[in-house]
């Protein structure tokens, strides 16, 4: 199996530059001029020994002393050739060998085999690297499989998505327009009970085919309408005001906003954004005239918005359920709607590489949400 390649490796540092197989290199070179002064100085130092003349068991000593030197000499000798071969046939090529496997995995075929023989230690490193290897290849091959699995899911969920935005809501608009004509046609023989079930079934009617387009609009955030361009942030909360215009005159909300800076991210999704959040804010307003303020700052390598609002606000108990689809903190006819906004902003946020948050800690007297987005690295 051959997949996408490692990283290079960081270059290494100081002494680490050098190769082992240099170092016993220069580390030999030096035994070995070592090995030969030594020679050199012995031979010298006999010689002139010999021509100081010496008395005969002087010179028997020397010459018993001139044969163990050589011997040792030779013994050294044996001793460096014999440690040369073992370093280079016991140590230095079974790492070059594991070097050349990891070097094969390491640029994309994660099927190879790594394993070298001696020393014990190489043997043993290289047996747990393997075992690791063939850890990660399972683990990828299942995660390919799961990633295959899920792209069959999504495909099946767009076709539901089809049959939702079209098969599913013919029936309920022939439910609700129906009877709507059953109660024109026979409303003067129908009593008040029988008039406040024909409410009940036109009103569940238009709820479902609500909740059908907001969760079509929940699935198409990233698969849809995901094109990503650069946009002036303050064009998409332009387009969500003129959305609300007729909400924000009849209930004499004000909307005041920061200089938004411009970004990289669907237009279609970030007015959305803008508008749900709006939206929430009017829907569930104080007594007093709703006031929204739209707020950004430049954190990092992100700009952090803000949605602050003056109404009813939500305790900090419920900062993590409101995100939750279908999630509802009052009943429909206080504050109607179908539950899935806040969960389709945050959708919506995080398709754009930032998230979204209640801020528990706020100055304002009702609800701040907050939000990042990534910075294009354009100034404002």
């Amino acid at each position: 199996m051959s997949i996408h390649p490692l990283p290079p490796p960081r270059e290494p540092i100081g002494l680490g530059r050098v190769p082992v197989g240099r170092w016993f290199l220069i580390i030999g070179a030096a035994a070995g001029v070592a090995f030969v002064a030594g020679g050199a100085i012995v031979m010298t130092m006999t010689a002139e020994a010999v021509r100081l003349n010496p008395r005969p068991d002087v010179a028997a000593q020397l010459d018993r002393l001139i044969v163990a030197l050589i011997v040792l000499f030779a013994v050294l000798l044996v001793c460096g050739v014999g440690l040369w071969v073992m370093v280079r046939y016991a140590v230095l090529r079974p790492i070059d060998q594991l070097t050349e496997q990891v070097r094969t995995v390491a640029a994309g075929d994660f099927d190879h085999d790594l394993h070298v023989d001696r020393p014990a230690e190489l043997a043993e490193l290289s047996s747990h690297i393997d075992s690791m290897r063939a850890r990660i290849v399972s683990a990828w091959r299942v995660a390919a499989d799961q990633t295959e699995e899920l792209r069959r899911s999504n495909g099946e969920l767009e076709q539901f998505a089809y049959v939702a935005s079209h098969d599913l809501q013919e029936p309920l608009r022939k439910v609700a327009s129906f009877t709507q004509m059953l109660e024109q046609r026979y409303g003067s023989q129908l009593d008040e009970r029988a008039k406040q079930y024909i409410h009940y079934a036109v009103d569940g009617a238009k709820r479902m085919q609500l909740l059908i387009n907001d969760l079509l609009d929940f699935s198409r955030v990233g698969r849809v309408t995901g094109e990503k361009t650069a946009i002036e942030s303050g064009k998409a909360l332009d387009t969500a005001l003129e959305n609300l215009s007729a909400t924000i005159d009849d209930t004499g909300a004000t909307v005041t906003r920061d200089e938004l800076p411009r970004l990289y991210g669907n237009p279609l999704q970030l007015t959305q954004l803008f508008q749900n959040l709006i939206e929430n804010a009017v829907k569930f307003r104080s007594e007093e005239p709703p006031r929204i303020h739209i707020g950004v700052a430049r954190s990092g390598d992100m700009w952090e918005f803000s949605c602050a609002d003056n109404g009813i606000g939500v305790e900090p108990k419920y900062a993590d359920r409101i995100f939750l689809i279908f999630q509802r903190l009052h009943a429909r006819d206080v504050y109607p709607g179908t539950g899935i906004g806040l969960a389709l902003c945050r959708k919506i946020v995080e398709y754009h590489g930032g998230q979204l948050w209640l801020d528990g800690n706020a100055e304002s007297r009702g609800a701040t949400f907050r939000w990042t987005i990534p910075a294009t690295g354009d100034e404002r």
